[in-house]
């Protein structure tokens, strides 16, 4: 089988990229090692910028996330037993962001795709990627028992940071940069209305919490726990206690999320990672098979969107006007924005979580950062519009 763009991975970022390809008359395979049922249940963040809102909308992918997202106007800040609103459209000019699971990203995408896009195969795990270098790349893959091989144009790795595209840039001409934090998440899933209209970050001497929702019956709530820990070993009781403590405000003492039943409960490990380049000759990295960033700053889903709204108008150029100016120029145009991210996330996480090595002397600096963001119209403004997204290039 030939195609045009051979795409691995069926994630949000794979998917977006078809859609795009599709919608410009380019085509395209996507090959994704899981099944259909495992990629639709995947549980995943759900902050999406303005951009990436804008961007679903115009692939036509935006009509169930426009009836069922939740519009998010600010984010409240809790410290120091004090709390601070970060008004997104007042000092952004209009900005906002959507509360929207990636699970429903991804099924409104794949649906779209089996519909009417080109041909998207599950349970087809890819074994390598041949003559990248060359100008006509191959990927190797097992599908229904047969092992087979897709021709592209173009090869785009969208599979992940364990993916296997990223191994297919020869180790001579790759860079890695990355961090690994000392800490965890200890991420719930809960049956419990939000009593919070909006997402709220929270920096306590216990550890970091944070809450959120997936729907106006669902919350979706996390606490800073050791690197390493077991869920098991935190009952229901002790997290709603814990996340009560840590969210705790003398604003409004007797302030108490609503409890009921955890359906899901997992530790997410926290890291920092960049992988240089992310092309080499036809193949391009898109991602998680590029970047990680902690999920202080909601942007891994939206750096992924960006890296494929990028490489879509690039090779519609290339197809268009014969150029490869912007193919060419898409490592450096995505890197910039990827580390624009990477530090803004590092800034959210270092100066919301207690770190077990931290000296009193750097939880004042916390604190004291903090109150800067709380009391500085221009240190709220830089939060806010790296929260809800920088302009996308072009």
């Amino acid at each position: 089988m030939h195609t045009t763009v051979g795409i691995i991975g069926g994630g949000p970022a794979g998917l977006l990229l078809a859609r795009l390809l599709h919608n410009a008359g380019i085509d395209s395979v996507v090959l994704e090692r899981r099944d259909r049922g495992y990629v639709e249940r995947r549980q995943r963040a759900g902050i999406l910028e303005q951009a990436t809102v804008d961007a679903l909308r115009a692939a036509g992918a935006g009509e169930r996330m426009d009836r069922e997202g939740m519009p998010h106007d600010g984010i409240e800040l809790r410290f120091d037993r004090r709390s601070h609103r970060i008004d997104f459209p007042a000092l952004t000019g209009g900005r906002s962001v959507m509360v929207y699971a990636q699970t429903e990203v991804v099924k409104d995408l794949i649906a779209l795709q089996l519909a009417d896009g080109g041909p998207l195969l599950f349970d087809a795990e890819v074994r390598g990627v041949d003559g990248a270098d060359t100008d006509r790349p191959s990927v190797r893959y097992v599908h229904e028992g047969r092992e087979q091989t897709l021709t592209c144009d173009y090869v785009v790795g969208c599979d992940g940071f364990h993916g296997v595209a990223k191994g297919a840039v020869p180790e001579s001409v790759r860079t890695t940069y990355e961090r690994v934090y000392p800490y965890s998440w200890l991420g719930i899933l809960a049956e419990a209305p939000p009593v919070y209209d909006e997402l709220i970050y929270a920096h306590s001497r216990r550890g970091f919490a944070l809450a959120t929702m997936r729907s106006p019956s669902v919350s979706r709530l996390y606490l800073q726990v050791p690197g390493g820990t077991d869920p098991a070993d935190w009952s229901d009781e002790r997290i709603w206690d814990e996340l009560d403590a840590r969210f705790a405000t003398d604003a409004d003492p007797g302030w108490k999320l609503e409890r009921g039943p955890v359906t899901g409960k997992a530790v997410l490990p926290m890291r920092s990672h960049v992988t240089e380049p992310m092309r080499y000759g036809r193949m391009f990295l898109a991602g998680d098979a590029a970047h990680i960033v902690p999920p202080t700053g909601a942007k891994g889903l939206n750096l992924a969107a960006a890296d494929v709204i990028v490489l879509a108008r690039a090779l519609i150029n290339e197809r268009d006007a014969g150029s490869t100016e912007l193919l060419d120029a898409y490592s450096d145009t995505c890197l910039r924005r990827v580390w624009r991210a990477e530090h803004f996330s590092y800034f959210m996480t270092t100066m919301l979580h207690t770190d077990p090595a931290q000296s009193a002397f750097e939880t004042r600096l916390q604190l004291s950062q903090l109150d800067r963001v709380a009391a500085s119209p221009h240190a709220a403004a830089e939060l806010a519009e790296n929260y809800t997204g920088l302009p996308l290039p072009g």
